[in-house]
């Protein structure tokens, strides 16, 4: 068994692979200020409820956009493992060419997401992450990290707008039943997915046009799930991307 983490700017994603299976998926608040101490109560934790040794882990990788956490997670699943995790970063294998202008600035999530997206699709792809920033991502098709584009994620603008705006409240994210909204919440909730799901359309068929193909569209993040259904665009979805990306590159590097 291996033990993947992903530490993203809100939430940290703690995967349990046996083989190719995910036996077990968790999600944790990403906190600077918890201890590695912390960090291995809660992975003890994930592992007592799964019914799962800790002997049984033969190893790990982890991913990280949050510097401040990498060294308390990675002390962490040392210390309950008995193993240190591979940190995806600069000199990792990940089976795919990056060709940007400077590949060590690509952020890890990013790259463990095409990882993820090459193991079961073959490019050329787009692969979109909505998380704290919404991340697309180009792979052509032999497989190369060819560029991205990134913006502030649902929640980002949700707070951008509420800090700036002192009249507007702070809302859930529901699609509302239509598109012109006769109330503040529900001319907000319209402009944050049903704007999004159409910045989605707009962009990927941008995407498209300049790389002079139909590529389809793999999505993750937990906020896929609310904006995907509002989209044109037919659009794979799958939550596991990033951890499938993980045990791959940890089988590359192990």
């Amino acid at each position: 068994m291996i033990l993947v983490v992903d530490i993203g700017n809100t939430q940290t994603k703690v995967g349990l692979f046996d083989q190719d299976e995910l036996l077990v998926y968790e999600r944790l608040s990403t906190d600077a200020k918890k201890t590695d101490t912390e960090y291995s109560i809660l992975i003890n934790y994930i592992l007592e409820s799964a019914r799962v040794r800790p002997e049984d882990i033969q190893g790990g990788a982890l991913s990280s956009v949050v510097p401040p956490v990498n060294h308390y997670l990675y002390k962490a699943i040392k210390r309950v493992t008995g193993h240190a995790p591979i940190i995806v970063g600069s000199g990792i294998k990940t089976g795919m060419k990056i060709k940007i202008d400077d590949p060590a600035t690509l952020g890890a999530d990013m790259v463990v997401a095409a990882v993820g997206a090459l193991c079961e699709h073959t490019g050329p792809m787009i692969v979109i992450d909505m998380g704290t920033a919404t991340t697309y991502s180009y792979i052509d098709e032999h497989g190369d990290f060819c560029g991205a584009i990134i913006m502030p994620g649902l929640n980002a603008s949700l707070e951008s707008l509420v800090s700036n705006a002192a009249l507007l409240p702070k809302i859930s994210f529901i699609a509302p039943k239509k598109v012109i909204g006769t109330d503040t919440i529900g001319s907000m909730q319209s402009g944050l997915i049903f704007g999004e799901a159409a910045r989605m359309d707009g962009m990927i068929a941008k995407i498209r046009q300049e790389a002079g193909c139909e590529a389809p569209v793999i999505a993750t993040g937990g906020m896929s799930k609310v904006v995907l259904p509002h989209c044109q665009t037919e659009i794979l979805y799958d939550d596991h991307l990033v951890l499938k990306g993980l045990r791959e590159i940890y089988k590359m590097n192990r």
